[in-house]
């Protein structure tokens, strides 16, 4: 009786550590670490994704799919947060924000020129902030 007590108890510690473990794991995602990237960085990628098909539709005069919140650009966790902490990113991310919009509700007439507004508006950030993804915002032009 006393072995099976033991068991149990050796069997709940083990699931308890266990859990521990994975929600460490879990936070450890978020933030950035060595080999992984921030929420901040995957998400630019998902819009940059995003864009390049939008760039076509607009060229084919498709309709736009403008499907991500972009909105988490504001509160994504950021390999730097100190930068998307600023003013000068919150600034930034809210002109994004702006263009979007009115890229989502524009006429076939205005897609071209709000969509450029859209890329401009990273270029401006990028620019100033993290410059390292320039050359690839550049195809979106």
């Amino acid at each position: 009786m006393k072995s099976n007590i033991s068991l149990i108890i050796a069997l709940i510690l083990t699931l308890i550590t266990t859990s521990c473990e994975t929600q460490k794991e879990d936070i450890n995602k978020k933030i950035k670490s060595p080999n992984q990237d921030s929420e901040l960085a995957l998400l630019m990628r998902e819009m940059y994704d995003e864009a390049i098909m939008n760039k076509k539709n607009i060229t084919n005069n498709k309709p736009l799919k403008i499907n991500l919140d972009h909105e988490k650009i504001l509160n994504a966790i950021a390999t730097e947060p100190e930068k998307a902490a600023s003013s000068e990113f919150k600034a930034f991310a809210n002109s994004y924000l702006q263009s979007i919009e009115k890229l989502k509700y524009s006429n076939s007439h205005q897609k071209k020129e709000y969509f450029e507004n859209v890329v401009n508006n990273c270029m401006a950030c990028h620019q100033t902030l993290c410059p390292g993804p320039l050359v690839r915002i550049k195809k979106l032009q």
